[in-house]
C-alpha cells in the first residue's frame, strides 16, 4: 500500500521550483514596468524632447540627476502615437499604441539643464527638480537577489532529497547506504538453505553466541571477529548469511564491497567508520559485506602503483575490524570467490578467523536443494528428484534453481498442469547448451557428419566407461553446437586419476576420429573438443605432475592473478622447458587420437548403428544407446518407478546445532588441495561441436 501523498510530492519535485522562480521574475517584471498599469510609456531622444518642449505639447515634467545623464519623465498635453521603431516595440505590444507618457535622457551637465529650463519656462511648462537619488545603485540589484534566493533553496532541496537508503544526498557522502536488514523481518531460516550442513554447523556457534555470549565469554572463549564465506559463484554464501541473520534475530548490516568505493577520496574510510559505529551502538550486531574481493584486494598489487583510496578504506576496515578500540560484540561475515587475491592482514586471526568453504553440493546436497526449490513447483509423480540430483553432478544451487524454473517455464509453454519429466529433460538441456533450433536447416551432408561425430563420442565413451557413462546423444543444433553428447560420473569425484582424464581426453578426440575414419575428412566440428581436451592435457604436464618427461614439478599454477599481482614477470620456466612442454602436450593428444581411431575402427559396426538412428530420431537417452551398442536394437519401453527413499531434507537450525554438539570438539579439519573447487573440473562433461 502506498501511503505517499501526491500533493507532497509535487511540492518537493522540480517543476514546481521552477514555476516558483518563473513566477517571482514575472512579479519583477512588474513591480520593474514603470507603470505598465497606467499605460505605455514612450522612449524618446533628447532633441524630440527639447523640440516637444519648445512647441508646447509637454504638460509637465520631472528631472534627476543620475550617474552621467539626466533621468527625464513627464507628461503630454494629449494623447501622442507610438512610433513602431525598435526601441518602442514593447510598449505597442502592451496593448495600446497611443500614450501620454514620456521619459528620455539628457546631457548631465549645466548648459542643457538651462536649456531646458529656459524652454519651459517660455512654453509655460511646469518642471519640477529631483534630487540625485542615493538609493537607485543597490535597488538595481534587487531583481537578482530576489532570483537568487528561489535559486539556492531549489539546490539545497535537490541536494536533502534521498532515493531511499541513506548516503544518496550530496551532503552525506561519508554516511554508509546499509540499514538494518533485522527490521524488515528476514525470513530466511536454515531450513531454506540446503547442500550445505557443515557450513551451517559452523555458523551455529555465531548464532549461539550472538543470543548467549555470556555462555562463551564465562569459560573465556573470544568468539571469531570474523567469518569468511568463499567458494564458487551461485553456492549460497549470501543465503547463509541471510540465514544466520534470521536465526540470530539481532540487528543486520548488509553492504556491497563496491559500495564503499567513490569518486571523492576519503569516502570510502568514512563509510566504513559509519558503519561500524551503528553496528556497534546496537551490538551485539552483524556486519555483511558481499563481494569484499572489491574493496579486500591486497595493497600495492594494483598496476601503476595501486589504488589509494580503495587501500585507505581497507586499512580502515582492517582498524575497525581488529584495531587499538576492538569491535566487541559485533561479527564481520563476508562473502567473495576470490580469496586469493584477498589482503594477508584481512585473512589472519583476529579479524577473519574463520573461513569456511562452500563448495558445489554432492548429490544428496544437491537432492536437498532441489527440494527445497520445488516447494513451490507442480511436479508430476513421475518426476524423481533424486534421479535429477544424480545427472547434475557440479551443479551449484543457483543452477538447480534455475532448472527446475527453466522446467516450470517449459512446462508453461507446453499447456502441462504440471511438470512432467520430458520438461525437466528439455530444461537441462537448455541449462547446459542453450535453446534447441529445430529449424535450423542442415544439409544432408552435414547432418550425417554430425551424426557420426556424436556417434564417435558415444562409442568411446561406452568402450572407456570406467568413471563416466554416456547418459545422452543428440544432433539437434543447440546455441552453438550443432550435436552434443553428455558424459556424466558415475558417482561425484573429487579427485581424477590419471587414467580417468586420459579417457576424457579420448572421449572428446572420437568425434574427430570417426569423421576421419567414416569421411576421410577433417570438419570444424571438433573445435571445442580440442579446446577442451588440451586443456585438460596441458593441465596434466604443467599442474598435476602426470608426465614422466618433465616430472612432477608445477610449472602453472591453476588460479587466475589478478590485475598487478603478476605484471610484468616472465615465466617460471626457461624458453627450453616450454619447448618440452608444448612437445609434452602434443605426445599426449596425438596418443589420445590413436587410441580414439582404435576404438572406432573395432566398433564400426556400433557407430553406424548409432548414427543411423541418430539421423532417424536425433536423441538417443542412456538406456536407449546401451541397448544400440549391445544389441543393435532399441529397448523395449519399461516404466521406471519412482525412488522409494526417503527424501533428504535440509537441517534446520536445531538439527545443525545438534551435530555441532555431537562432533568432537577436538577433532580439527584441514582442507587438503583437493577441497578447492577451483581445482576440480566440472563433473558434467558436454562435447560441443560447433558450425564454424
Amino acid at each position: 500500500m502506498n501511503n505517499q501523498n501526491p500533493n507532497r510530492n509535487f511540492f518537493r519535485s522540480t517543476l514546481f521550483y521552477v514555476l516558483v522562480v518563473l513566477a517571482i521574475a514575472g512579479g519583477i517584471q512588474l513591480l520593474t514596468g514603470g507603470g505598465a498599469a497606467q499605460g505605455p510609456t514612450a522612449e524618446i531622444s533628447q532633441t524630440q524632447f527639447m523640440d516637444e518642449l519648445e512647441k508646447g505639447e509637454i504638460k509637465e515634467f520631472e528631472i534627476q540627476i543620475g550617474s552621467g545623464a539626466y533621468n527625464v519623465k513627464g507628461q503630454y498635453e494629449k494623447e501622442t502615437k507610438v512610433n513602431e521603431d525598435e526601441g518602442n516595440l514593447m510598449q505597442v505590444y502592451q496593448g495600446s499604441d497611443t500614450t501620454k507618457r514620456f521619459e528620455t535622457k539628457v546631457l548631465g551637465n549645466d548648459s542643457t539643464l538651462s536649456a531646458i529650463t529656459e524652454l519651459a519656462k517660455a512654453s509655460e511648462t511646469k518642471m519640477k527638480t529631483l534630487p540625485e537619488s542615493t538609493t537607485g545603485l543597490w535597488l538595481s540589484y534587487i531583481p537578482f537577489l530576489i532570483l537568487l534566493i528561489p535559486t539556492f533553496f531549489l539546490i539545497y532541496s535537490m541536494t536533502q532529497q534521498s532515493g531511499g537508503g541513506g548516503g544518496r544526498n550530496v551532503m552525506n557522502f561519508g554516511k554508509t547506504k546499509s540499514q538494518d536488514a533485522s527490521k524488515q523481518k528476514v525470513k530466511v531460516k536454515f531450513s531454506d538453505v540446503a547442500g550445505a550442513e557443515e557450513e551451517k554447523q559452523e555458523l551455529v556457534e555465531v548464532v549461539e553466541f550472538l543470543k548467549d555470549p555470556d555462555r562463551f565469554t564465562g569459560l573465556g572463549a573470544r568468539i571469531p571477529a570474523g567469518v569468511l564465506l568463499e567458494g564458487p559463484p551461485g553456492t549460497g554464501k549470501t543465503l547463509l548469511a541471510k540465514a544466520v541473520a534470521g536465526e540470530a534475530g539481532v540487528p543486520f548490516y548488509s553492504i556491497s564491497g563496491s559500495e564503499f568505493v567513490e569518486m571523492f577520496v576519503g569516502v570510502g574510510a568514512s563509510r566504513v567508520r559509519d558503519l561500524f559505529e551503528n553496528a556497534k551502538k546496537n551490538a551485539p550486531s552483524i556486519i555483511f559485506i558481499d563481494e569484499i574481493d572489491a574493496v579486500g584486494r591486497q595493497r600495492g598489487a594494483g598496476m601503476g602503483g595501486g589504488h589509494d583510496e580503495r587501500e585507505q578504506t581497507l586499512n580502515q576496515l582492517l582498524v575497525e575490524m581488529d584495531g587499538f578500540e576492538g569491535n566487541e560484540g559485533v561479527i564481520v561475515i563476508a562473502a567473495t570467490n576470490r580469496a586469493d587475491v584477498l589482503d594477508p592482514a584481512l585473512l589472519r586471526p583476529g579479524r577473519f578467523d574463520r573461513q569456511i568453504l562452500v563448495g558445489n553440493p554432492d548429490v544428496k546436497g544437491r537432492e536437498a536443494i532441489l527440494r527445497v526449490h520445488a516447494r513451490n513447483k507442480k511436479l508430476s509423480p513421475e518426476v524423481d528428484l533424486k534421479v535429477i540430483a544424480q545427472q547434475t553432478p557440479g551443479f551449484s544451487g543457483a543452477d538447480l534453481e534455475n532448472l527446475l524454473n527453466e522446467a516450470a517455464l517449459v512446462a508453461a509453454r507446453f499447456d502441462h498442469a504440471v511438470i512432467m519429466p520430458e520438461d525437466v529433460d528439455e530444461a537441462h538441456d537448455r541449462v547446459i547448451a542453450g535453446p534447441a533450433k529445430e529449424n535450423k536447416e542442415m544439409s544432408e551432408k552435414q547432418r550425417r557428419t554430425v551424426a557420426y561425430h556424436e556417434a564417435g563420442h558415444t562409442v568411446v565413451g561406452m568402450v572407456l566407461n570406467d568413471a563416466r557413462i554416456v547418459h545422452k546423444v543428440t544432433i539437434v543444433p543447440r546455441g552453438r553446437a550443432g550435436g552434443y553428447a553428455i558424459m556424466l560420473p558415475k558417482e561425484d569425484q573429487y579427485i581424477i586419476t590419471e587414467k580417468e582424464l586420459y579417457e576424457q581426453v579420448v572421449g572428446l578426440l572420437g568425434g574427430r576420429a570417426a569423421e576421419e575414419i567414416v569421411f576421410n575428412h577433417q570438419s570444424t566440428g571438433a573445435s571445442n573438443d580440442f579446446q577442451q581436451a588440451t586443456q585438460i592435457v596441458r593441465s596434466m604436464v604443467t599442474e598435476y605432475g602426470m608426465s614422466e618427461k618433465l616430472g612432477t614439478i608445477q610449472y602453472e599454477g591453476n588460479s587466475q592473478p589478478f590485475a598487478g599481482r603478476q605484471y610484468g614477470q616472465t615465466a617460471a620456466y626457461s624458453e627450453q622447458v616450454a619447448y618440452e612442454i608444448d612437445m609434452e602436450v602434443r605426445r599426449i593428444m596425438n596418443l589420445a587420437l590413436e587410441e580414439a581411431h582404435q576404438i572406432i575402427n573395432e566398433h564400426r559396426e556400433q557407430l553406424n548403428t548409432i548414427a543411423e538412428k541418430l539421423l532417424e530420431i536425433e536423441t538417443l537417452d542412456r538406456r536407449e544407446i546401451e541397448a544400440l551398442f549391445k544389441t543393435g536394437e532399441m529397448p523395449k519401453p519399461e516404466d521406471q518407478p519412482a525412488s522409494e527413499e526417503e527424501p533428504i531434507t535440509p537441517d534446520s537450525y536445531e538439527d545443525a546445532k545438534q551435530k555441532a554438539e555431537e562432533d568432537d570438539p577436538l577433532e580439527t579439519h584441514h582442507p587438503s588441495a583437493y577441497d578447492s573447487d577451483s581445482d576440480r573440473p566440472r563433473n558434467a562433461h558436454i562435447n560441443q561441436d560447433r558450425d564454424e
